[in-house]
């Protein structure tokens, strides 16, 4: 009878992960607890789906995935929900989904599959532009970033060479003044006031300043879960999705926050692992993809609540409230699973 594997470096931290952000959902809102819960069993049946089918099996799907990410992109804009000037997301009976969010880990299994095959880096390039304007028309600035950097990450871990590193440099550094542009009026506020938010403490800095008075509030234990008056009454904006981190700094302290920091870093350590034990290129590839997602996800959240970064909506994997980012981390940890157990299969062969 074959054994079951589980692998529980990999599990271990994102239970922990979870856990936090089920409890700072709950304290700030029942009804967003619940409909989280609900997503965390939904994001537990993906898991063990992914987790199933050997990870190699996804490279025959890969033009299937493109053209339903593609599609799942265009919807909003026919039937997406207006939120705040931006149509990111599509009512499905009482459930609300986010493509841009849902989308992120079939992206990361068709840039691996081409990258893989050796090709060229134009056509590499050609695979990120159609999925980028579509979400940055929407308008959704966090994930255009967050889709970029896995592209990069990807690319980086493809062993490229460094003259292709520093086209690709140059490229972005040319593509920045052009993007800005096209940015949206509050956009171009908030990350202008990162850099000093006490310039318009009132309207383009309030988000950041309130985010940051409610982390230092926090003190070394917290004011307890529910108790914290910034995150509770309503000062800190957000505070179940892009401000969580702070709403949890401030419930539980300086020794809360580092403890799920620690639960990312081993997290983190562990998708690392695997991508670098992967045994083929395409298992390495996804796997690089996987840990750049989650990674640069929770630099650049935890970044921007404590004012070292700007603001650009991005949540926290496994914390912050929304069921979109919560599937698809669920299915990019169910991927790096299975690569993990293909890995341990591997490894355990002893050639006689």
């Amino acid at each position: 009878m074959k054994r079951l594997f589980i692998d529980w470096q990999l599990l271990l931290p994102a239970i922990i992960i979870l856990i936090f952000g089920l409890a700072a959902i709950f304290s700030i809102s029942a009804s967003l607890g619940l409909n989280q819960l609900i997503f965390t069993f939904l994001g537990l049946i993906a898991f063990l789906v992914f987790a199933s089918f050997p990870y190699t099996s996804h490279r025959y799907l890969v033009w299937i995935y493109g053209i339903a990410s593609l599609l799942l992109l265009i919807l909003p804009f026919l039937f997406g929900t207006l939120t705040r000037g931006a149509v990111r997301w599509l009512q499905i009976g009482s459930l609300t989904l986010q493509p841009s969010e849902i989308i992120k880990p079939f992206l990361i299994i068709i840039f691996s599959h081409f990258l893989s095959t050796k090709t060229n880096l134009f056509r590499y390039g050609l695979l990120l532009i159609l999925p980028v304007l579509l979400i940055f028309k929407q308008p959704d600035l966090g994930s255009t970033l967050v889709i970029i950097a896995i592209w990069l990450g990807i690319l980086i871990a493809s062993k490229l060479p460094l003259r292709g590193l520093i086209i690709i440099a140059f490229l972005i550094l040319l593509a920045v003044p052009l993007s800005w542009h096209q940015l949206q009026p509050y956009q171009q506020q908030r990350i202008a006031s990162f850099l000093n938010p006490y310039a318009d403490p009132k309207t383009s800095g309030y988000h950041s300043i309130q985010s940051i008075i409610a982390v230092g509030s926090g003190g070394l234990l917290g004011k307890g879960m529910g108790l914290g008056p910034q995150s509770q009454l309503d000062f800190l904006p957000e505070r179940h999705t892009d401000f969580i981190f702070a709403s949890l700094a401030e419930s539980l302290g300086f020794f809360g926050s580092i403890s799920l920091i620690l639960a990312y870093f081993f997290l983190l350590r562990r998708l690392l692992l695997i991508s670098l034990k992967a045994p083929d290129q395409f298992g390495r590839l996804l796997g690089a993809g996987i840990f750049t997602m989650i990674f640069f996800q929770f630099i650049v959240n935890v970044g921007m609540n404590i004012g070292l970064l700007p603001i650009t909506g991005i949540t926290l994997p496994l914390v912050s409230s929304g069921g979109s980012s919560l599937l698809a981390t669920a299915v990019s940890l169910g991927l790096a699973h299975n690569l993990s157990q293909h890995t341990h299969s591997k490894s355990a062969i002893i050639p006689s």
